[in-house]
């Protein structure tokens, strides 16, 4: 069971993460790396709805479902993208660089956050 020391620290890695993308954009005057943001806040969200649309009671199905795994791939395409976006936006010339590895990094630190708190909270299943 997670206490509040956990709590405490993975409040402060999600502060750290916000604030190096906050930087990344306000440092140079360029707000897209913002973009970042959005795109690792989306990213659980397929896991979530598709985990939620399988049905997990069901005995007889011993192989995967299909929603899930299509939840599994969103995800993982849009924490892809979480990366490559800063990447394309400073190849284009869009950003410069120092923000281009500020953002990835503080996207990487919020998107471990939330993926941390999820398992640290997650429910324990009753058989």
């Amino acid at each position: 069971m997670a206490g509040l020391k956990t709590i405490i620290a993975l409040s402060f890695v999600l502060a750290i993460g916000f604030l190096l993308v906050i930087l990344s954009s306000a440092l140079f005057q360029n707000y897209l790396p913002l973009l970042v943001v959005a795109t690792y806040v989306i990213a659980p969200l397929p896991n979530w709805i598709c985990g939620r649309a399988a049905n997990p009671e069901d005995f007889m199905d011993s192989g995967g479902s299909s929603i899930v795994e299509l939840g599994r791939f969103v995800t993982g395409f849009l924490v892809v993208m979480g990366v490559a976006l800063p990447v394309v936006l400073a190849h284009c010339g869009l950003i410069v660089g120092p923000a281009m590895a500020m953002a990835i990094i503080g996207g990487l630190l919020i998107y471990g956050t939330i993926i941390s708190f999820t398992m640290f909270f997650r429910e324990q299943e009753e058989f």
